[in-house]
């Protein structure tokens, strides 16, 4: 029953027991002298809910469809399609599994209704690879839960924003702050045929300005601005009680200045929570937002150090989202940092792409609902070689999958966003068993799970269970090819006749460093495929068009789109 409907009965329940208390004065009773009408009148006005009740389950079934789950980490590759447009060569952390997964919709494979918080589905593939012809064997995962899209609410939110207001902050969000040099910028050094309409303050504000309208007047809201240091720009307190217009305007009104101290902002944005101890989780949620280009150059820079303050405050129940401005926004360092319980990041690079998205996903944003998922694999005949889509990937074994946060996931037409994990499977026998056993807490801390254990086929030609496990694949072996390509076009010796290795299996650490040991400030470079990789984009074209007919995707061209832009 939905929420107008259930006010409404409960209004009439209020005017039946005021009936039959004897109270004809009350206001609610609009007909003080016929008690006979009020109860006629309230059986058929309970009649024309229920009937409105029937009609609006059937109007809108597909709005209230069971949601799903998607993992934490990045939320999207949006600085990666946009570095290549505008010319410039991208980072490998640029384009994660997880973040290209969360652009489309999967069928998870669920065959029946969940009926706990996390039931995983299974599904099997035995797919060629486009280039060596070898059948591999994969495994997906689907990430299903029993939420309802209808009756989901979030908690209460205490909400803090950190806003990084430093100099980097004053370029224009379609170009590079830094070209070798943190000295000078590079809007300073060429001519712009056409400048940038907004700077990444301005698209930062605006953002701000539009997380607030998503808060409830219960909600707590709190702000820290940082540059060389870290200042208060409103105590944490209850959105009810607070003029928040007069805050939307003065935050419109920053100006960017000095360096950038990440850690001064984060943790001065940290010390805002310690007034809650006493505030009960069960019905508070607390998040600190992070708006910034992060490339720190003052406090402590180092991946780990920060690393350590996201993941200490999350032990504390104070998750982190990320928000990255700017063409230059350092994925290298906040896709690191990410990988935290709870945390998630999103890149931005237009006011209203941002706003669109937070229409749609804020809720979900801030609702991490299962922590530390792991799945282990037990066979005799398969072992977990890859993950991909899970932002801890690295830390998975021949047995292990793991996942630290799963937050819940829009449904569209049955499928849900971004709702697989795949794993890529190493035969070792003949024995086609495999048993999975699951685990994982909720945010109360109770851990549930299950096990299943399933028999594989013996495939030698390619076969898929559903499109949701097809798609998966071909936007893994995407996924891998990209980085492939930014790994090797920013060594300094690459040849054009490159020699491919395993090309799936993409090893970051063979990347030279790109900033120095103080900074994290993300220089320019030209886009740039050598010819070998052309020819390679060129003939994985080809064999992504072909799998984008096959599973009736039309949302896949934008990655045709890219590829195109490559091998021109």
């Amino acid at each position: 029953m939905n929420k107008d409907t259930k006010k409404r009965l409960a209004i009439l329940m209020a005017v039946a027991l005021i009936i039959m208390s004897g109270c004809s004065s009350h206001p609610l009773l609009t007909k003080k002298d016929d008690w006979a009408f009020e109860y006629n009148y309230l059986e058929e006005d309970m009649e024309m809910a229920v009937q409105s009740e029937a009609a609006f389950d059937t109007a809108v079934a597909p709005s209230s469809a069971a949601l799903g789950f998607s993992t934490g980490g990045a939320k999207d590759i949006a600085n990666f399609r946009e570095n290549i447009k505008k010319g410039y060569l991208p980072l490998p952390s640029d384009i994660t599994h997880e973040g290209v997964f969360y652009d489309y919709y999967f069928d998870t494979g669920q065959q029946e209704a969940c009926d706990e918080l996390f039931c995983p589905s299974y599904s099997y593939a035995a797919s060629e690879d486009p280039f060596s012809g070898e059948l591999e064997h994969y495994l997906q995962v689907g990430l299903n839960s029993n939420l309802n899209e209808a009756d989901f609410e979030r908690k209460k939110l205490n909400l803090v924003v950190v806003l990084d207001i430093s100099g980097s902050m004053g370029s224009p969000f379609d170009e590079y702050y830094y070209d070798g040099s943190a000295e000078i910028p590079l809007f300073e050094q060429n001519e712009l045929e056409a400048p940038s309409p907004k700077s990444k303050m301005e698209l930062a504000n605006e953002s701000v300005v539009d997380l607030l309208g998503h808060l409830n007047a219960e909600d707590r809201f709190g702000m820290v601005v940082f540059d060389d240091s870290a200042y208060l720009a409103k105590p944490l307190s209850v959105v009810g009680e607070t003029d928040m217009e007069s805050i939307k305007n003065h935050v419109l009104e920053l100006k960017e200045q000095g360096g950038t101290n990440m850690e001064a902002g984060l943790q001065k944005g940290t010390e805002l929570f310690d007034g809650l101890s006493e505030a009960n989780p069960n019905e508070y949620e607390n998040r600190i937002i992070f708006l910034t280009d992060a490339m720190p150059n003052q406090g402590a820079t180092s991946e780990i150090g920060l690393l350590g303050m996201v993941d200490q405050n999350a032990d504390q129940g104070i998750f982190t989202s990320f928000i990255g401005i700017g063409v230059d926004f350092n994925t290298e360092l906040v896709e690191a940092i990410s990988k935290v319980r709870g945390a998630n990041y999103y890149a931005v690079h237009s006011a209203e792409d941002f706003k669109t998205r937070m229409d749609d996903e804020f809720e979900y944003m801030v609702t991490p609902l299962v922590f530390d998922l792991a799945l282990n694999l037990e066979s005799e005949g398969f072992e977990i070689e890859t993950v991909y889509g899970s932002p801890e990937a690295d830390r998975s074994t021949g047995e292990i999958m793991k996942v630290n946060t799963l937050f819940p996931s829009k449904q569209k037409e049955g499928e849900t966003r971004g709702g697989i994990v795949i794993l890529k499977l190493k035969s070792t026998g003949d024995d086609q068993d495999v048993t999975l056993r699951t685990s994982y807490k909720n945010r109360s801390g109770e851990v549930g799970g299950d096990t299943v254990t399933i028999q594989l086929p013996k495939e030698s030609e390619e076969q898929y269970d559903n499109d949701g496990i097809r798609k998966g694949i071909l936007l893994a072996r995407y996924v891998n090819l990209m980085k492939h390509w930014t790994i090797d076009a920013r060594s300094q010796n690459i040849p054009d006749e490159a020699i491919f290795t395993e090309w799936d299996e993409v090893e970051l650490t063979s990347l030279p460093p790109i900033v120095d040991d103080s900074s994290w400030e993300r220089s320019s470079l030209e886009l740039r495929v050598p010819e070998s990789y052309q020819s390679r984009i060129q003939d994985f074209m080809s064999y992504f068009e072909s799998e984008m007919e096959a599973i009736g995707d039309t949302e896949l061209n934008q990655e045709i789109e890219l590829m195109q832009l490559l091998i021109k």
